[in-house]
């Protein structure tokens, strides 16, 4: 049977325009505008502010900057796949950049989040120990580190991508075909995402889960032993025990806080590594399958931008800090506004008093 060019391509590659676009669409851009304005603000009050820039707040700023370049730059790339899903017009170089920007920021992440939680153990733990460990030197160090780690680890997985396009049929090319996909045999794509998997995302939240629950362990214990040594006499023993139920009562709130932090980017990665999983272990030539996975699919992907918009919000309803200075740099913009807009008003003023003055004396010369 002869089929056109159109019917071909549809036949093989699938609609040109995904028939889910536009919903998810307009998922993505109320993802995109909460997720910009929130890791923008998370950005300017720690850089802003010199109270925030503790060890803690650096993993965060670190973590904004992985979000911020998700949704700049691959939600983008995404939306554009989705609207022409054949042939990809950025090429083999705009091919390895998307491969690579996701796989960077995905290992990135998911260390810096390993990196806070480490830190965080040392600090309610190991809290003497910690002095040397959490300089702003060490951790711009730490994170530096493991943004090279990231960078070096995603480079397998763009090493086996390319541009594909179908086979030539009849001596007919068919350059309208082109994809981003896995161009080097499949065991070896199969492989790089088990190691990475495992190596990024399963045992880091195992790992993670271990410190939160020796963290716990410790603040109750600091808790009792608190309630205890404030039950029983006066002077200094009593003023020392206050002070450790303040430290405590902060070290509590940014705990908890990081803690659910954890539990919500477990919650919204596990679907994305699900889906690449599902991806290497699957049977491309079944039809249910693929049904299955295009579900998948759209989930994970709301899913993964998900999670580069809600640590903002996070951060705003579980700490009074981060609460604080967020209110106090938007009102500092608005104050900014109004005083610019007062001034741009009394020159305005100033001026037409100005220039009737000089016509009251131009008229009065001339009599």
């Amino acid at each position: 049977m002869c089929l056109s060019e159109e019917a071909y391509l549809t036949r093989y590659r699938g609609p040109p325009t995904s028939p889910v676009f536009v919903p998810v669409c307009v998922t993505y851009l109320s993802i995109f505008l909460v997720g910009v304005l929130g890791n923008s603000l998370t950005c300017a009050v720690i850089v802003h502010y010199r109270v925030m820039q503790t060890p803690t707040n650096y993993y965060l700023l670190s973590l904004a900057v992985s979000d911020l370049l998700v949704l700049l730059l691959g939600m983008p790339l995404e939306l554009y796949e989705m609207w022409q899903n054949y042939p990809f017009l950025l090429g083999e170089g705009g091919c390895y950049f998307k491969t690579f920007l996701f796989e960077t920021v995905c290992f990135a992440s998911v260390l810096n989040v390993t990196a806070l939680s480490v830190e965080r153990y040392m600090a309610v733990v190991h809290p003497l120990k910690v002095k040397h460990l959490t300089t702003r030197a060490h951790v711009k160090r730490v994170i530096f580190a493991l943004w090279l780690l990231s960078m070096a680890c995603a480079v397998p997985n763009t090493s086996v991508h390319g541009i594909e396009v179908l086979p030539p049929k009849f001596g007919r090319e068919f350059p309208q075909s082109a994809i981003c996909s896995v161009v080097k045999p499949t065991w070896v794509y199969n492989l790089i995402i088990l190691v990475t998997t495992v190596a990024f995302f399963l045992l880091p939240m195992l790992v993670i889960s271990v410190l939160y629950l020796l963290i716990g362990l410790r603040l109750h214990s600091e808790r009792v032993m608190t309630e205890v040594d404030g039950g029983c006499g006066f002077g200094p023993g009593v003023l020392t025990a206050s002070h450790n139920k303040k430290m405590s009562k902060r070290n509590l709130q940014v705990t908890k806080m990081l803690c659910v932090l954890v539990v919500v980017f477990g919650l919204c990665w596990a679907p994305f590594h699900l889906d690449r999983l599902m991806w290497s272990c699957m049977d491309v030539s079944s039809e249910q399958h693929l049904r299955v996975f295009e579900q998948v699919h759209i989930i994970s992907g709301v899913f993964f931008y998900l999670s580069s918009a809600v640590n903002p919000i996070l951060y705003n309803l579980m700490s009074t800090r981060f609460r604080e200075t967020f209110s106090h740099i938007t009102c500092y913009s608005k104050q900014r506004m109004s005083r610019s807009s007062l001034s741009e008003k009394t020159r305005s003023t100033l001026s037409e008093k100005t220039r009737s003055t000089l016509s009251e004396k131009t008229r009065s010369s001339t009599k």
